[in-house]
């Protein structure tokens, strides 16, 4: 299924962008909102705002049609999800072009998201045939059955800063579930979404199972939806002040919720890393995604006696970045998000360096456009500075010194979150004790890349609950009964 049109013409009618009961429809409110590219302030496109009863028309579609999804067969729901996934990989250029223009990636990245986001697809295609049940006997003797049901009618909230992946994620389990959706995609970044949905229209998912809704008014679609007691489950991608707001008000109606919430991820260098390894790994794992990412090494922590070495080559390493377009090949960084997000990059460094830290490259904007701003490294900075102790979301990369094995590990451990963390170290048992002692959710040692749609990706502490991936990742949309079977 491979489409012959233009990026402007795949996407529905301007205004008319509401996808509810298999549909594309303009919203009740008549508002509209615009999507820009952050590289040129291109606009690209003009969307419908939803409100309320917008909201409240997705869940009508949701509910009705959840008794008739929930009773397809598990093969069905493979056979739609596989041919999504061709879709989508029939169309990766597309995909990889659309989330360039509005996100601002680089497009070579935006390709690697296209496979790793359709993946999800594949990967749920095949769990859709393993949702296991069991059966047992009680100690007295009689019969126990346990099964697993769809949750569901499910909000699924996903953030704009991997446009397609982070709704694959909640979609494709949420599919091989059984389960029916509301999806509604970041305000910044929905174009990729609205794509995908199409996708699933022509793979033939039935009316009203996939539904999603774009809006500039997120507590006004919550609220409304939150309220309503059809609705049993929320899965969101965001930061971590959003999630608690979502979490209490998903209390009142006792909804399951999944959380992927901020992370604050270190970054440790052990003095018997390979440094020319460990550089590369932090380059991957600070500057992908423009360093947009929650998974994006926040602090690196080296020990004192590789330290000058590995910042001498890590500082060449960031110097010879290249700022430009994403669409551009030859770029290496790509635009911020919006100019909000470069004045945040401009703050904290300005913090940083007034606090006694050494510039050693980038720390301004760039004259490229107002969403640009220079990778940046930071060298000595004090462990109290923002640029430490809250999730930067862009191409600014501190560095502090460690001395003992312990010290290090407390440091990395002092925050509030725990979603991801890194280690470099030729040692085994360095490796297994970092493993033991490392409060994060995802680990990766002697690697800068950890997500892939096999594993189990969520945090700990204030980084969220619930699993996103692998084999565990479809159980976040069933319920466990059991039954007491007697003869």
């Amino acid at each position: 299924m491979k489409w012959t049109k233009k990026i402007d013409t795949v996407l529905p009618e301007a205004s008319n962008t509401l996808f509810i009961n298999g549909q594309w429809r303009k919203s009740r409110t008549g508002r509209t909102f615009a999507v820009d590219n952050p590289s040129t302030g291109e606009r690209l496109f003009e969307l419908a705002d939803a409100g309320a009863e917008d909201a409240i028309d997705a869940l009508d579609a949701a509910s009705s049609s959840a008794e008739g999804w929930a009773a397809s067969t598990p093969v069905e729901r493979r056979n739609l999800l596989d041919n999504s996934y061709e879709a989508v990989m029939d169309n990766k250029k597309l995909f990889a072009e659309l989330m360039t223009k509005e996100m601002g990636k680089t497009y070579q990245e935006a390709l690697g998201e296209v496979d790793y986001g359709a993946g999800f697809l594949k990967w749920f295609a095949e769990e859709a045939m393993r949702s296991y049940g069991r059966t047992f006997h009680l100690p007295d003797g009689r019969k126990g059955l346990v099964t697993h049901d769809p949750v569901g009618p499910c909000y699924l909230v996903t953030p704009w800063n991997f446009p397609l992946a982070m709704a694959t994620r909640k979609i494709g389990p949420a599919l091989a579930a059984g389960d029916t959706m509301i999806v509604k995609p970041a305000g910044l970044t929905p174009l990729t979404t609205l794509a995908m949905v199409e996708v699933l229209r022509q793979a033939g998912v039935p009316d009203g199972v996939v539904n999603v809704i774009t809006s500039e008014h997120s507590p006004e679609i919550s609220d409304a939806l939150f309220a309503d007691g059809r609705l049993r489950k929320i899965s969101f991608t965001g930061s971590t002040t959003v999630g608690k707001t979502l979490m209490k008000q998903a209390a009142d109606q006792v909804l399951r919720t999944s959380m992927e919430l901020g992370g604050n991820a270190p970054f440790l260098v052990f003095d018997d890393a390979d440094i020319d390894q460990a550089v590369q790994g932090v380059m991957m794992a600070k500057f992908r995604n423009n360093g947009q990412a929650c998974t994006s090494a926040n602090r690196i922590f080296v020990q004192d006696g590789i330290a000058d070495e590995f910042v001498n080559k890590l500082q060449r390493a960031v110097s010879a970045l290249k700022v430009g377009d994403g669409m551009d090949p030859s770029t290496d960084i790509g635009p911020l998000i919006n100019k909000k997000a470069v004045d945040r990059m401009e703050r904290i460094v300005k913090d940083a360096v007034d606090a006694g830290a050494d510039l050693l490259a980038g720390g301004h904007r760039s004259d490229l456009g107002e969403c640009f701003f220079q990778p940046t490294l930071l060298d000595h900075v004090p462990r109290e500075c923002e640029v430490f102790r809250e999730e930067i979301f862009g191409p600014v990369l501190p560095i502090s010194r460690f001395g003992s094995d312990e010290e290090g590990m407390k440091a990395a451990n002092d925050t509030i979150y725990g979603l991801a963390a890194y280690a470099y170290t030729r040692s085994i048992k360095r490796s297994e004790w970092i493993q033991g002692h490392a409060q994060a959710g995802v680990l990766a040692i002697n690697s800068g890349v950890l997500s892939d749609a096999s594993v189990p990706f969520g945090g700990v502490k204030q980084s969220g609950m619930g699993r996103e991936g692998g084999s565990e990742g479809i159980y976040e949309y069933l319920t466990t009964k059991y039954t007491l079977l007697i003869p």
